[in-house]
């Protein structure tokens, strides 16, 4: 057997050996046909996808209702991949001056045909089915994704701590990411920054209570000086501080120019020269100037070889070398679902029941994690004869799963089996059904 067929057995094993007995070797299944990459040969179809892998049929059954009904949670899984991860010592976490960056982010799986609870998210590609999307917010099961995020070797790895599922009485987008920055507010540690994207506002992160992290913003963005103006001796006190436009803009034809920056620093890496403008001591434009309020600080990094700028936001007062090395390792927890949805074929999803529908974009998710690690810690596996110089990438680790079935012979733990259940006495076929229904009923 191949090393890379027992490390990745290894490593199922060792986020499923805790579950129920029988639930732990079904659920092994699941997650070894999700990793193989199975699901984009049958389209997205489960049933299929599990046949490929050469396991019997009550195999098959037993991997679905332990998908579908199993006694287990995600948090679980997440938590015993967590540790292994750490246990196998290649991922080394990333620290910025002191801190360590938590990336967040939603991703969506489109359920265009699907109605009821779901949400809607906004969906860049042009065409799905008959549904033209450019630029248009679509039904979607949407997940919220917390990450640590450190270095394999020479490579970023996002590693999942938290899914965060839509909440079924408020499926908005503003409601899942409400419960995402509570989330990272309960369990963000005192050397740890959570880092966004654009998706995420300022006044959201504050209402959250968040005292530090790094979001991008808007090129548009604007805010004003927690200090009044000096006083023009008549008319009504100012309220409000003067007004900052870190970036200049057009608008109707008349260039609105950039407000002067309050400091700048340079840097040196790579041979290339950064430069950063800082703009302190900011609010909210509907803000009024109070010394108790919540300021920031707004940084653009300049990088000479593109046009535009980065904007970002802090409340701490970190250099500008720490603020793009931060926002740079968010970009790893883009990997995750890019590697689940794409090189799995998780994207084609044909669950209808509610608890189905949050529990495969879950495993999904957890999938991609494994093998985006997993591929970099393995030695590189070429595609073919002429793939002359193999990257340590998902898709090639996806490739060659792709070739083998189910490693039967691999030695499980003891706890890893078929829970032996006495069930001859129960209704089979359709009076089963019925008696289940009824039972439920009473």
């Amino acid at each position: 057997m191949s090393i890379v067929v027992c490390r990745i057995m290894e490593a199922l094993c060792a986020i499923t050996v805790n579950l129920p007995i029988g639930t732990n070797l079904a659920l092994l299944h699941f997650l070894w046909m999700q990793i193989s990459g199975t699901l984009l040969s049958s389209r997205g179809a489960l049933f299929p996808a599990l046949q490929a892998l050469g396991l019997p049929p009550a195999a098959i059954r037993r991997a679905w209702a332990a998908f579908g009904g199993g006694a287990w949670k995600i948090a679980e899984l997440l938590w015993a991949w967590e540790v292994y991860v750490q246990e196998q010592g290649h991922w080394q976490a990333s620290s910025y001056e002191g801190y360590k960056p938590i990336a967040m982010d939603l991703t969506a799986y489109w359920r265009p045909t699907l109605r009821g609870w779901l949400s809607k998210h906004y969906h860049p590609s042009a065409m799905l089915r008959d549904h033209a999307l450019a630029s248009k917010a679509l039904p979607a099961v949407v997940v919220g994704i917390l990450a640590r995020v450190g270095w394999v070797h020479s490579q970023r790895v996002a590693i999942p701590t938290h899914l965060i599922r839509t909440d079924l009485a408020d499926p908005s987008q503003a409601s899942l990411q409400g419960a995402l920055l509570q989330k990272v507010r309960q369990t963000l540690a005192e050397d740890e920054i959570p880092v966004g994207d654009a998706g995420f506002k300022i006044g959201q992160l504050q209402k959250a209570g968040l005292g530090r992290y790094v979001v991008r913003l808007a090129k548009n963005f604007t805010a004003r000086r927690n200090e009044l103006p000096p006083a023009k001796g008549r008319g009504r006190k100012a309220e409000y501080g003067q007004g900052v436009r870190p970036l200049a803009r057009t608008r109707k034809g008349h260039c609105l120019p950039a407000t002067p920056p309050h400091r700048v620093e340079t840097w040196i890496e790579h041979d290339t020269v950064f430069r950063a403008e800082f703009w302190d001591r900011l609010v909210l434009p509907q803000v009024k100037v109070h010394p108790d309020n919540q300021t920031f600080t707004v940084a653009a990094i300049h990088d000479p070889r593109f046009q535009e700028p980065w904007l970002l936001a802090c409340p701490l007062p970190l250099s500008g070398e720490a603020l793009r090395g931060l926002y740079r390792d968010r970009w790893p927890v883009e990997q995750i679902p890019l590697a689940a949805k794409q090189m799995l074929g998780g994207a084609r999803q044909f669950v209808s029941a509610v608890e189905s529908c949050q529990r495969l974009p879950e495993l999904n998710l957890l999938a991609g994690s494994m093998i985006t690690y997993l591929a970099a810690t393995l030695p590189a596996v070429p595609t073919g004869f002429w793939d002359r110089q193999p990257q340590p990438t998902p898709g090639r680790l996806r490739r060659l799963l792709a070739r083998m079935p189910f490693p039967e012979t691999y030695p499980l733990p003891e706890q890893l089996r078929k829970k032996n259940s006495v069930f001859d006495h129960l209704p089979k076929g359709i009076q089963g059904y019925r008696w289940t229904k009824l039972a439920a009923n009473t």
